[in-house]
């Protein structure tokens, strides 16, 4: 088994909102990982006296010790769990109604010797190498899926039309203070002999396939086998910088975190 990890901020100076982690028993028979990228909030208040990333550090750290320590739950059931623990930690103090109080996409797999296990919620992304080396991207494309009815509004009505829906029947969702979030995320299992690699990475390094178009998943799992994870970060990081305005390649902003795990298994 090997594991290969990279994050760095959008921003050089500010915090990093994505959080990426692996656990691996003593016995070397399975393993967890969870890719966490905290949802930058608004500039007005929200609620809540925590960061982004403070959220994103708790619910991934509680996310974790779970998968890695809970057999028995499922990997949507330990979301669950780690979401309401989150909450726990900042209900007196803060307004968890608050539709931006802190809140991450989720992405998360577990493996034993037998299975393997994974959960995606919102549009960070995993990708599932097969024993035959064919690639298999498992998406939650519930975001994206609003986008063509948002560009047919006036540009200034975009962005409240898709906030209008997140959390929201009819639209999309991120893992913040409520629990049952956790049922609605994309879920599913393979036999451990059919998986040889998996690779979790926030939207910030899924530029490189949906917003710059430098190939297709399988192509982006190419470039980390072969070069690792921080050169497929550094080729986004270049396509940033030659359309900073976002002229050719429009996106929300110049920059953002950008975060990957690969594991060999």
């Amino acid at each position: 088994m090997r594991i290969q990890s990279a994050t760095e901020p959008g921003t050089p100076g500010l915090p990093d909102e994505d959080y990426v982690a692996a656990a691996t028993p003593a016995s070397g028979a399975g393993g967890a990982l969870v890719l966490l990228d905290g949802v930058t909030a608004p500039t007005e208040p929200v609620g809540c006296r925590h960061s982004v990333a403070w959220f994103s550090s708790r619910l991934g750290g509680a996310l974790l010790e779970l998968l890695g320590s809970r057999a028995e739950m499922s990997p949507a059931s330990c979301l669950a769990e780690a979401i309401d623990r989150t909450a726990d930690a900042h209900r007196e103090t803060c307004d968890l109604s608050h539709r931006r109080t802190p809140q991450a996409t989720v992405v998360c797999a577990r493996w034993t010797a037998e299975t393997v296990e994974y959960l995606v919620l919102s549009d960070s992304a995993l990708l599932i190498e097969d024993q035959e080396g064919e690639v298999h991207p498992v998406l939650d494309t519930r975001l994206d899926d609003l986008r063509p009815a948002a560009l047919r509004l006036p540009r200034g009505e975009r962005a409240a039309f898709v906030e209008g829906l997140r959390n929201m029947p009819g639209g999309f969702f991120t893992a913040a203070a409520d629990p049952a979030v956790a049922e609605l995320a994309v879920t599913g299992a393979l036999p451990r002999s059919r998986v040889r690699s998996l690779v979790a990475l926030s939207d910030g390094l899924g530029r490189w396939v949906e917003t710059f178009g430098l190939g297709n998943w399988a192509d982006l799992f190419s470039v980390l086998i072969a070069d690792g994870p921080q050169a497929a970060i550094r080729q986004v990081r270049e396509a940033e910088a030659a359309d900073p305005a976002g002229t050719t390649y429009p996106r929300g902003k110049t920059h953002d975190d950008a975060s990957v795990l690969l594991a060999e298994l």
